[in-house]
């Protein structure tokens, strides 16, 4: 199947996924979760969902039983909403990249502030020397 239309069925499944998980789901162990993205087969039978879960391990693992126990009515809603010729079986699948990246982020963020205090501790010492100027040295004064 061409590239084109399956990116075009796996962003309109994210788009009608991220519309049912927010606004029909009602499970109380349902914390903040994004679907980030989409991957159907090329058979058109499976679909990974990526969600990102805000929260600790505790949110997220109660959050992917909500949305495992919820898969048959989500399989149901989508089958109504996106026309195919068999609804995909959804496979959920917890996307931990923004959870990374924030780590990356504040590594880097610690690393740049622990060298600012040694660039800068060196900066002053060499701004404490005197300046030597040619009139300074010359004595034929």
């Amino acid at each position: 199947m061409k590239r084109e239309r399956m990116g075009r069925i796996d962003h309109e499944l994210q788009r009608e996924l991220a519309m049912l998980i927010s606004t029909e789901l009602k499970d109380p162990r349902l914390g903040f979760v994004t679907v980030t993205r989409v991957e159907i087969s090329s058979d058109l039978q499976v679909a990974k969902v990526y969600v990102s879960i805000i929260g600790d391990r505790h949110v997220a693992k109660q959050s992917m039983m909500a949305l495992e126990s919820a898969r048959g009515f989500l399989r149901g809603a989508i089958g109504s909403a996106v026309v195919l010729r068999h609804t995909p079986e959804l496979v959920f699948v917890e996307d931990r990249s923004t959870e990374k990246a924030i780590a990356l982020s504040r590594v880097l963020a610690e690393s740049r502030a622990a060298a600012t205090p040694a660039a800068e501790a060196t900066a002053p010492a060499a701004a404490a020397e005197p300046a030597v100027t040619p009139e300074a040295t010359d004595d034929s004064h």
